[in-house]
């Protein structure tokens, strides 16, 4: 299935974007089979990076220096597993698990990818470092925890991660790269705790790489536009939107003592237009960035406060953001390797972590409809499919809705295609199950009690063909109780 010998087995690649250069790549790997960092070279490795790569002289470095050279070091190895491990995963087609979550905690870098990679590497680093003064344990405490997340959604998204990279399943991690995490608690003079910026990438992220050219636009507001004759689900035009671009940076995660290494891909926003020079000269200093700093804006926090109406949409652009970069990134590989639309629940597993990412059902249903002229049967059963949802919470009232309102103004043609969603399902379960008027109501996607709104919990599991709680007990309760209704509909 995902994990097999093709994957495991390096083969010669045909793909023009990993192949590229792959003659050489291929002559300095099997020079340096295994783990380069053998004992007796890990300082040399480190001078060569502490010097040739920041520029530092050895006598003068801080111990912030010396975790960084020696992180260059061992990320430079851990991105040469990763290299051949992606020719691997497109060379024999394999299935890839891709992973939608709006928090990760990965924890610290260093010590992992020198467990991952030989746990020998921790004993001679700890000699290297001695010998030049330096103790590991102090030098890892140069590194700042990734802001990445909040707490057990974000820790058991890393773990996930850690565990298909170690039982070699080829998998990517998608999520946002937030300048500033939550926050972090101090305490004030009086006594009193207060809240702060968390800014762990004010230094140097060295186990970040950007990707430049790894850019997608994502598109908010303005109007879906039916072409003359269009019939329901029939493409549309998404019309004068306000238009933002995604940067991907990639994190690597290693497979511990394995040859597998795949990654976490973060997005951050990047204004169109950065810059407007002529509001700028006019002393209008602040419309000069307005723009890059609204897109900035989308991965600046991990959940800003919601209490206002700007916080709340600011929430949603931010789960639609990345998982339109994201969806867009895996079409985008996918067509890459010459596969069709056709086969890609053969070759993508995508898991929601929570309902922060199930966005990306309507997402993925105009991208096949919208952009690729699919017709609304064959993208649905597609969407089917690929969509898996684990859901973290058994209080109805902490399911995620957004007013129908909000939606709109923000994503008028994703509203479009949920309505389109809920009508088709309401009548597929009719003809399934007899249902009264109240059993309709509590099924459908929309809530009309009082304020319209779309229930997104029930968006990810109309739109999954699994669904599971974060244990058996959680997925048992589930089934008796908050999503009840669902599973009479669909027992299995």
């Amino acid at each position: 299935m995902l994990r097999n010998e093709s994957f495991n087995a390096p083969q010669p690649s045909n793909d023009p974007i990993i192949a590229r250069n792959m003659d050489t790549f291929e002559t300095q790997f099997t020079m340096r089979p295994g783990v380069a960092l053998q004992p007796g070279t890990l300082q040399a490795a480190l001078l060569d990076r502490l010097t040739r790569a920041m520029g530092k002289n050895p006598d003068q470095a801080t111990p912030r220096d010396i975790y960084d050279a020696l992180s260059l070091a061992v990320r430079e190895e851990l991105t040469l597993r990763w290299l051949a491990t992606q020719r691997r995963v497109a060379n024999a087609h394999v299935k890839r698990v891709c992973y939608l979550s709006l928090e990760y905690l990965p924890g610290r870098s260093l010590l992992n990818a020198l467990y991952s990679l030989d746990g020998n590497l921790v004993q001679e680093a700890r000699v290297t470092l001695r010998s030049m003064g330096y103790e590991l344990d102090d030098i890892a405490d140069q590194e700042v925890e990734p802001g990445l997340g909040n707490g057990g959604l974000g820790r058991l998204a890393a773990c996930f991660l850690d565990s298909l990279a170690t039982l070699q399943y080829p998998a990517v991690g998608y999520g946002i790269r937030y300048d500033y995490g939550i926050f972090t608690q101090v305490m004030a003079s009086d006594g009193s705790q207060r809240e702060i910026a968390s800014s762990w990438l004010r230094l140097r992220n060295v186990w970040e790489t950007p990707r430049g050219n790894v850019r997608y636009t994502v598109r908010f507001g303005g109007r879906s536009v039916a072409p003359p004759s269009a019939g329901v689900g029939e493409p549309h035009q998404w019309v004068d939107t306000e238009d933002i671009y995604a940067i991907g940076f990639d994190q690597l995660i290693p497979g511990n003592r394995g040859p597998t290494v795949n990654h976490l891909r973060l997005w951050s926003g990047r204004a169109i237009t950065p810059f407007h020079i002529d509001a700028f000269n006019a002393g209008d200093y602040n419309a000069a960035v307005r723009e890059q700093v609204a897109a900035k804006n989308l991965s600046r926090v991990l959940y800003p406060d919601d209490s206002t109406p700007q916080g709340k949409e600011l929430r949603l652009k931010q789960q639609y953001f990345f998982v339109s970069a994201s969806l867009q990134d895996m079409l985008a590989t996918h067509l890459s390797e010459g596969r069709t639309l056709a086969s890609l629940p053969e070759a993508l597993a995508i898991q929601l972590n929570d309902t922060h990412p199930a966005l990306a059902i309507p997402e993925l249903m105009r991208l096949l409809i919208d952009e690729h002229g699919l017709s609304w049967p064959e993208s649905w059963q597609i969407t089917t499919r690929v969509f898996s949802y684990t859901n973290h919470t058994l209080l109805p009232e902490a399911l995620e809705t957004w007013p129908v309102a909000l939606f709109q103004r923000l994503l008028p043609r994703h509203l479009e295609i949920i309505y389109l969603i809920n009508r088709d399902f309401l009548q597929s379960a009719g003809a399934r199950r007899a249902m009264d008027q109240e059993t309709e109501r509590r099924l459908s996607i929309i809530t009309e009690d009082g304020e319209r709104r779309v229930r997104m919990a029930h968006l990810a599991v109309i739109g999954s063909h699994h669904v599971n709680g974060v244990a058996q007990l959680h997925s048992d309760l589930m089934r008796r109780n908050v999503f009840a209704g669902f599973a009479q509909i669909y027992p299995d």
